[in-house]
């Protein structure tokens, strides 16, 4: 009939039009499928990408870490070629060397001082900065040759330049001794010991110092780690007295008896190693200069000094500044153990010179 024929009509349109909105959303789907897989195959293709440059990178770091390890231990051969030159130079140069440092004229000197110059310094080409000639009023002249001489002009610091491969050889795992000698004057102490507080005016001792604990912070970077103990003793009348022992305990002595002996009786002794102690030998450990330089001063004020003729505030005794070095290399378990002495010893003039009596011509004698 003609109403179910438009009923059917209208379902036909109805599935017409249903499968027209079917097939547009078909469509909006496959339009976001394609782009989900375009953004998938965007994102493997970065994924690869990001994988291959990290495996790239793991090769790299790999490879870097290869050309570490070989740069560390061509480090640690070329520290090791550089220990033996070194040291090699410095026997070459001589294992015992004699330096002779000449002081200018001081204010109080000026009235004692000749009219003409009693040294002289040789310019030949072989005598040149390695000897001095003393001139007599007689006319005789004496030439004194040495492994290097130090003018009145030369400065604190140009004297370390020399004495600085010997601090090294001393870093380096070797025994070194410096020692100043001379007569009551001549400049010792300041040269060994100098102004700590003046950088231009730093002795021996604190440039010394110096040089070590900044030698031994560069080699922490390459594994090394380092032990410094300090000790500082005096050789008083043929007695050796501790100077970092406290000075005075209730205003007495507490490193001297009444009968002018040291408290306590120091040995030195020597073991099958080559090695020399003394024996109750108060040691310190320290790890910058500025702690050493606390001990130096505690030292100073123990340390025995008097007026002689030649010197308002003479060394009475023999001063030695020791410091032992103890390394040991995590990375490669060397290890090296130096020994550092520095001596200011005390005046050594003749008697006559120096008017010592009573006590002072003891002192003297001893000396």
């Amino acid at each position: 009939s003609a109403a179910e024929l438009e009923i059917v009509a209208n379902k036909a349109i109805a599935l017409e039009e249903s499968y027209v909105c079917q097939s547009e959303k078909i469509k909006t789907l496959q339009h976001q499928l394609d782009v989900a897989n375009q953004k998938l195959q965007t994102a493997e293709y970065t994924i690869e990408q990001q994988r291959k440059e990290e495996a790239e990178r793991a090769r790299k770091l790999e490879e870097l870490q290869s050309q570490l390890i070989d740069a560390e231990q061509r480090l640690n051969e070329g520290e090791l070629v550089r220990r033996k030159l070194h040291n090699t130079i410095q026997e070459l140069k001589g294992n015992i060397r004699v330096f002779c440092r000449v002081r200018p004229i001081l204010p109080d000197d000026e009235d004692s001082a000749s009219e003409f110059p009693v040294v002289h310094y040789p310019n030949s080409a072989e005598l040149l900065g390695h000897a001095i000639e003393l001139a007599q009023t007689q006319g005789q002249k004496y030439t004194f040759s040495f492994d290097k001489v130090f003018g009145p002009e030369v400065t604190q610091g140009d004297v370390f330049q020399d004495i600085s491969q010997l601090v090294q050889s001393a870093f380096d795992g070797y025994k070194v001794c410096i020692f100043a000698y001379g007569q009551t004057g001549s400049g010792k102490t300041y040269t060994m010991l100098g102004q700590p507080q003046h950088s231009e005016h730093k002795g021996l001792i604190p440039r010394s110092l110096e040089q070590i604990f900044k030698s031994s912070q560069v080699l922490q970077n390459q594994g090394w780690s380092f032990r410094m103990q300090a000790s500082m003793l005096e050789i008083y009348n043929e007695a050796i007295r501790d100077l970092l022992v406290s000075p005075k305990i209730n205003g007495i002595d507490g490193a001297w008896n009444d009968s002018g002996t040291p408290a306590k009786v120091h040995t030195i002794k020597h073991d099958a190693l080559g090695n020399t102690h003394v024996s109750d030998l108060m040691l310190v450990d320290v790890t910058s200069w500025k702690e050493v330089s606390t001990l130096l001063q505690h030292a100073a004020q123990s340390r025995t000094v008097g007026k002689t003729a030649m010197n308002e505030q003479s060394s009475r005794s023999h001063c030695v500044f020791t410091l032992r070095i103890s390394g040991v290399n995590k990375n490669t378990e060397q290890q090296i153990h130096g020994v550092l002495n520095l001596v200011d010893l005390a005046g050594s003039e003749r008697l006559s010179r120096s008017g010592a009596t009573g006590e002072r011509l003891k002192e003297t004698q001893a000396i």
